[in-house]
């Protein structure tokens, strides 16, 4: 199992991409809306591994 700081990383690392592919999103909304949809798509499944990264690491906190 990763340490609590590999996972506090990963976790910040997600994070730094979701928020670059939301705003690739935004910049193509308008002149490729497939693509931006697909960024969203692709953007929504990190954020589901974040809040799994999010209580594993709550967990591991806990147990510490």
């Amino acid at each position: 199992m990763p340490s609590l700081a590999q996972m506090t990383g990963s976790l910040h690392i997600h994070n730094f991409y979701i928020g670059k592919l939301k705003a690739k999103q935004e910049q193509l909304f308008e002149s490729d809306p497939e693509l931006a949809m697909l960024l969203d798509n692709v953007s929504e499944v990190l954020r589901e591994r974040v809040v799994t990264l999010a209580d594993e690491i709550a967990e591991l906190e806990y147990e510490e």
